[in-house]
């Protein structure tokens, strides 16, 4: 019916495309410039050094200011590790002792999160390519101002352009936030086809949305660092792409403003057509979502090519035919479910629509929603960096420190068997064959992570990319004479290595091990053996990379998950109580501005139930993100030994349930703030509901008959059929959560405090 845009084209005008040129030439430029100019090449490779230890705090899709602190953090750590580096390297001794000191420490700042890994990674490699130049002592201070000068080049470099095409970096990482909307509602509109297992499609539909909340949380962090202030030309700029983000935001709101029971759905239409329409909606939704994206990675303004009006139109007629039927009044709440989609399908259209309005017209500031004006501010993710979080990790149970000590240990056992095995091949198998211990380390650093899944898939790829680039370097030192083209293709390698380092961590392998391969011939065009020895190191470097990963205090994700599922669930009682505040609160707002109560009283109580929204909301994001986390750790279990692998089955079950509860919670919530009264027998199910959540209720064999009890009397209350379902649903997964919760929590784990009621 509709094709999607393909994957390369998307790359194309991606901000990883976009963000990997702009490293690659930072990185290119000062040996260009030094040798270039001066004749000075090694001091030139030296200053790239410094540049691309810089850039890998470059990173595209995310927020600027804490890009620039990771900067100026790696300018100076950086060359104080080379410094320590250097010295060291004047005396073997020293050398075995600092290395792994650098190994362990650096190692460690993955406490601070991706950031603090990026330039803990940053200085260890400063550290390793200090290690193969090992300057002498009277040249080290010449070596350290030049690659101190390359990352105060890069610093400057960066900042430049970053003031030049702000907007566009902007646009770049809302559109990538917009392409994984979009993969998401085509992995929710799989769920209507009722020829397509439902079980896979779901798990595909978690997947998407876990990748949909990382995008969306960098655009967050992007787009709202910067918001208009005035009427000018930037702020317009940035008031379109403020409100796309927000009805960004509101469209995923409202698909998953319920958790839809497609099982039911299927059991009762299986036969009809009634689900395809709602299936093909999603998809020329998708579709239409995917050139809006791309007309903002694009900066062009094109009209979106789909439109779902038959769609609505023939579910309209079949709900129209289920209603005179006699359908709705004897299955009220699969009727109810029906027209729930319709009602979604008709807003996401709506947003849609008007985002793509948005793309097209930049000639004002003002919000799409102006009650969030004076409240975006709430939604940033924060990131504070103590020294107290690497002191309180020094400790056997703590994954980061479990994962330093196996860095350390494989960093040693690197240059142990670098030497021996060298030394041996050297002398007996090919004369002058060196193995670089270096490259070794380097290949480890990279290759590790504190996962064993992730560090796993990691050598699989390094390997693979590795004899594809040492393959493809071979062609191109056969096919190319140019030193022109060789360039060409050393700029493009550069380019594609940085941009593709997020995107295939395989092809970023390979293109960086023709960069490599390149800049080595430029330095050293008759060395014969490079290809060789790259081959030969990496090999040995995965090898202890797995090894250690296996068998040098392991970290695995059971460990990990019992602390994720705490959180998940602190978050979702967060959820519900900051909802049922938002609502009662509404209620509360209407009966003063009925009752003609005092304008001050009534502003007050509409300023405070906008309060109470802005605060349900960002408490909604924060579920998405622990529902993210949890469901990323689960999959990186089910990739690591089945012996590791516990509870798998509650897991899921766990994860399943929380989703409901979230989807529920986002759907009864606006239901609930549009009822005048709330019926004694819906009180009493949320009070049940919140108890089992903060884990207050006493587990006993009666608590089935109780969620029974409870739900019967609100199927049998006033509420209407629409609020029915998600509230007895809501008390089943609360029910299932409070059962399954204990048996996922590790032995003598807490599931740590639960926050009070707001």
């Amino acid at each position: 019916m509709m094709t999607s845009l393909p994957r390369l084209e998307r790359f194309l005008y991606s901000h990883h495309l976009y963000g990997g040129a702009r490293q690659a030439v930072g990185v290119i430029l000062p040996p260009l410039i030094v040798g270039g100019l001066f004749g000075q090449y090694q001091a030139g490779m030296t200053a790239a050094v410094g540049a691309a230890c810089v850039a890998f705090l470059d990173q595209p899709g995310g927020p600027r200011r804490y890009g620039v602190q990771g900067m100026a953090a790696a300018v100076l750590l950086g060359s104080l590790t080379v410094a320590v580096a250097g010295l060291a390297s004047t005396h073997a001794v020293a050398l075995w002792l600092v290395v792994p000191l650098l190994c362990f420490l650096f190692s460690m700042f993955t406490v601070f999160g991706k950031q603090g890994g990026l330039l803990g990674f940053a200085c260890l490699l400063m550290m390793t390519l200090t290690m193969r130049t090992r300057p002498e002592l009277d040249e080290l201070w010449v070596h350290i101002a030049y690659s101190l000068g390359g990352g105060l080049f890069y610093f400057a470099y960066s900042y430049g352009v970053h003031r030049l095409s702000w907007h566009r970096e902007e646009q770049q990482t809302l559109s990538a936030a917009l392409f994984a909307t979009a993969d998401y509602m085509k992995a929710r509109a799989a769920l209507y086809d009722t020829e397509a297992e439902l079980d896979v499609h779901y798990r595909r539909l978690v997947r998407a949305q876990h990748q949909m909340t990382d995008a969306q949380q960098a655009a967050r962090d992007t787009v709202l660092r910067e918001l208009p202030r005035g009427h000018g030309r930037r702020d317009r700029a940035r008031a379109a792409s403020l409100n796309l983000f927000i009805d960004m935001v509101a469209l995923l709101d409202t698909l998953v403003a319920t958790h839809t029971d497609y099982s039911v759905l299927r059991r009762h239409f299986s036969e009809a057509d009634v689900l395809l329409f709602p299936r093909d909606a999603l998809r020329k939704l998708a579709a239409n979502l995917e050139q809006i994206a791309l007309n903002v990675a694009r900066n062009r303004r094109r009209r979106v090519p789909h439109t779902i009006k038959p769609e609505l139109r023939a579910l309209e007629f079949d709900l129209r035919e289920l209603k005179e039927s006699g359908f709705a009044d004897e299955n009220p709440e699969v009727y109810a479910l029906l027209l729930q989609v319709l009602r979604r399908l008709r807003r996401a259209n709506t947003l849609v629509l008007r985002m793509a309005e948005n793309t097209r017209r930049t000639e004002t500031t003002q919000l799409v929603d102006e009650r969030l004006d004076r409240a975006l501010d709430r939604f940033l993710s924060r990131r504070k960096w103590r020294f107290g979080m690497l002191t309180s990790n020094l400790r056997l149970d703590s994954p980061h420190f479990r994962y330093a000590a196996r860095v350390t240990v494989a960093a040693v056992a690197a240059m142990t068997l670098s030497s021996v095995v060298g030394q041996w091949v050297g002398r007996y198998l090919v004369p002058g064959w060196v193995i670089h211990d270096y490259w070794v380390v380097l290949t480890i650093l990279v290759i590790m992570k504190p996962g064993y899944a992730l560090s796993r898939q990691r050598n699989g790829w390094r390997l693979t990319g590795t004899l594809i680039g040492c393959a493809l370097a071979l062609l191109i030192f056969n096919r190319f004479d140019s030193l022109y083209a060789l360039f060409a293709l050393l700029v493009l390698t550069g380019v594609l290595w940085y941009a593709l380092l997020q995107v295939h961590f395989m092809l970023a392998a390979t293109a960086n091990t023709v960069f490599v391969l390149l800049a080595f011939h430029f330095m050293s065009p008759q060395d014969s053996f490079v290809i060789g020895e790259r081959v030969v190191d990496t090999l040995l470097a995965s090898g202890i990379a797995l090894l250690c990963s296996h068998y040098v205090l392991p970290w695995w994700e059971s460990n990990y998950m019992g602390s994720l599922a705490a959180a998940l669930r602190r978050a979702n009682l967060r959820f519900l109580r900051s909802g049922l505040q938002f609502a009662e609160l509404s209620r509360r707002s209407r009966e003063l501005d009925r009752s003609g109560a005092d304008a001050r009283e009534v502003s007050a109580a509409q300023s405070e139930r906008n309060d109470a929204e802005v605060k349900w909301r960002v408490d909604r994001k924060n579920v998405h993100i622990a529902f993210s986390n949890f469901t990323a750790a689960f999959y990186r279990m089910m990739a690591e030994p089945v012996s590791r692998q516990r509870n798998v089955e509650d897991l899921n079950a766990l994860m399943i349930q929380h989703h409901t509860l979230a989807s529920h919670v986002s759907n009864a919530i606006p239901l609930l703030a549009e009822l005048e009264t709330v019926p004694a027998p819906i009180t009493t199910m949320l009070q049940e509901i919140d108890a089992r959540l903060a884990g207050e209720m006493v587990a006993t064999h009666a608590a089935g008959a109780a969620a029974t009890s409870s739900s019967s009397a609100a199927s049998s209350s006033s509420a209407p059929a629409e609020l029915t379902s998600p509230l007895r649903q809501m008390l089943a997964a609360a029910v299932s959560i409070e059962r399954l919760t204990p048996e996922v929590m590790a032995p003598g784990e807490p599931e740590g405090e639960l926050a009070p009621a707001e």
